[in-house]
């Protein structure tokens, strides 16, 4: 016999503002479900969610919890008031006897349960809240980006945790591996709208893009259905008046169904300009290490930043990657060791912690008072990429509507903070990204776009993330940064990196017999080359032919007769000149084969 389902909502409808969030929303959750929430940001996937949780209570329709059933939500700014410690929290509400289950939850999302409310980080307090979640194992749990703020290690805990679990959940999170490695079904919020899949993320943009085809397709037919009855009306209405009255109210009926669709939200209209080339040598540490009392964040790294990589650092929290980070754009000297950068470096920051916006000023005051993007003598207008635009134009750029401009950034999501953040980063050319912690809370369209960006950007990232896809798409080195101080840098991906951990290559040969391998293993990527690799493989013939004419050039500026004598400056710059295009042009040469021997295995 089936088993009645955990949670049905039934013609539900919600407005906010004036402005209706759902309408005649129906879903339902089986024992067993494992489901993606997706949709925009601003789309209403937590609000559904808390309506799911009885949280919010909508304006019409019901929800229906069949008796026994239990129903946890994991909130995204839990209250913590009236609690001494993390620990206390998350053991609120179970039995004295029970109490281990926190401890071994603490343990795997690495966080003390004896941390102290009043000293506990955003980060603590989520992991806290999610340990309650996961303590309490109710039979439906409702878990709003729980990945945030998790480094790798984390993640990887929670995803085997969920994998064996019995209960039944319903997931929002912006971790696509994370999403295709737990889902069997999809929700998809779009305009007020929920549509149900009954497969897992894996698949989902594909689906997305054929439901939004065939509504293109039904919209064209509608326009030339109500042009064809306009025609009529206009030409043929005046012999047969009384007898196709009913037919122009028809017409009428088609123009008002038209005037009722909701227009898909756009995609940001990002554009990152990449500012003059920097020298082929962007950043170069030698044996640089790093201690804060006796704890060891760095230890003897050697690291070459050149034009054009993307590296990736990844590492627990607090192992010190930011700190590496700004050790390595000069904020913060080494202990020892040296680091130096390249010539023409123009920089641009994302930061995970949003220093950079004022969370009581408006977005409009953000934005102008920058001094970076402030037009003199203009209140209205922002500098952007050397042009002047007026405020509310360049903000729509990055989806915020007029309504908006004038509120405190507090006010904003996550997902909206950081594409106003990306607003103030992308207004000026830049030729050296600095990107901490970029993918948390955006939606999947625009990680889409920020990944295609970054891939065109002709210049150089640095990137911490805890996204395993993120840095599959964009990175061409991985540097592994482990408790202790120890860094490795390894060559492509997370992907790359995983399958060349020596663990990993230990299991590899135990599993074939034999020793551990001594070279990288035959692993190939599902997807080939990722996104990055396969532009940088179509660019990297212009920039060899680029470097090969430069170095022809230089080679007739230098065979001139007495150059070096009556010039000898000129002289001597020409030939550094010549060392570092014929370094780069080598690298290129070498970059090149690898990929394509890597696109062709």
């Amino acid at each position: 016999m089936a088993r009645a389902p955990l949670l049905q909502l039934s013609d539900i409808s919600l407005t906010f503002g004036g402005n209706p969030v759902f309408d005649g929303l129906g879903l339902v959750v089986q024992p067993g479900d494992r489901v993606a929430l997706v949709g925009r940001n601003g789309s209403g996937k937590s609000t559904l969610m808390k309506v799911m949780a009885g949280l919010v209570e909508p304006d019409r329709g019901i929800r229906v919890v069949p008796p026994g059933v239990t129903v946890g939500y994991m909130e995204q700014d839990p209250d913590l008031s009236g609690f001494a410690t993390l620990g206390d929290y998350a053991a609120s509400g179970l039995p004295d006897d029970m109490g281990w289950r926190v401890a071994a939850v603490a343990e795997g999302l690495k966080f003390n349960p004896d941390t102290p409310i009043s000293s506990a980080s955003g980060g603590e307090r989520r992991r806290a809240a999610l340990a309650k979640l996961m303590a309490e194992a109710p039979e439906l749990m409702l878990l709003d980006e729980p990945t945030n703020h998790l480094d790798i290690e984390a993640i990887e805990w929670l995803e085997r945790e969920l994998s064996q679990t019995r209960a039944a959940f319903v997931l929002i999170s912006h971790d696509r591996a994370f999403l295709r490695a737990l889902t069997k079904a999809t929700l998809w919020i779009d305009r007020g709208e929920v549509r149900r899949r009954e497969s897992g993320f894996d698949g989902f943009e594909e689906w997305r893009e054929g439901v939004w085809a065939e509504e293109d397709e039904a919209r064209h037919k509608l326009d030339r259905k109500i042009k064809a009855e306009a025609k009529w009306a206009v030409e043929g209405i005046s012999a047969r008046r009384k007898r196709n009255m009913g037919r122009v109210r028809a017409l009428q009926d088609l123009r008002a169904e038209r005037a009722s669709q909701i227009r898909r939200q756009g995609t940001a209209a990002m554009v990152l300009e990449a500012a003059p080339s920097s020298g082929a040598r962007v950043v170069e540490a030698k044996e640089i290490s790093k201690a804060y009392g006796d704890k060891v964040l760095i230890k003897s790294l050697n690291l070459r930043v050149t034009r054009g990589d993307r590296v990736a650092f990844v590492g627990p929290n607090g192992v010190g990657k930011t700190t590496l980070l700004k050790i390595l754009l000069g904020q913060i000297e080494p202990d020892s060791g040296t680091v130096k950068l390249g010539t023409n470096i123009e920089t641009a920051v994302f930061d995970q912690t949003r220093a950079q916006l004022d969370p009581e000023a408006s977005l409009w005051e953000n934005l102008t008072g920058d001094p970076l993007m402030s037009v003199s003598g203009a209140s209205d207008q922002v500098l952007v990429r050397g042009q002047p635009r007026h405020v509310v134009a360049y903000l729509k750029d990055f989806l915020f509507d007029d309504s908006q401009a004038r509120a405190p950034v507090k006010s904003l999501s996550g997902g909206e903070k950081a594409r106003l953040l990306l607003a103030k980063l992308m207004a000026k050319p830049a030729n050296l990204l600095i990107l901490d912690e970029p993918t948390n809370d955006l939606d999947v369209e625009t990680l889409d776009l920020l990944q295609d960006i970054l891939g065109e950007f002709d210049g150089t990232v640095l990137l911490v993330s805890h996204d395993r896809d993120f840095i599959d798409r964009i990175a061409t080195q991985t540097v592994a940064m482990e408790p202790g101080g120890k860094a490795t840098v390894y060559p492509g991906g997370w992907s790359d990196y995983a399958a060349q951990r020596p663990e990993a290559m230990a299991e590899t040969a135990a599993k074939s017999g034999g020793s551990t391998p001594q070279s990288k293993p035959d692993v190939k990527k599902p997807d080939g080359l990722t996104f990055t690799e396969k532009k940088r493989l179509d660019a990297l013939p212009g920039v060899m032919e680029r470097l090969e004419a430069e170095i022809a050039k230089l080679a007739g500026f230098m065979e001139q007769p007495d150059l070096y004598e009556k010039e000898p400056v000129k002289f001597r710059k020409a030939s550094e000149a010549m060392a570092e295009r014929q370094q780069a042009l080598a690298e290129a040469e070498e970059e090149w084969l690898a990929l394509a021997e890597k696109d062709g295995a």
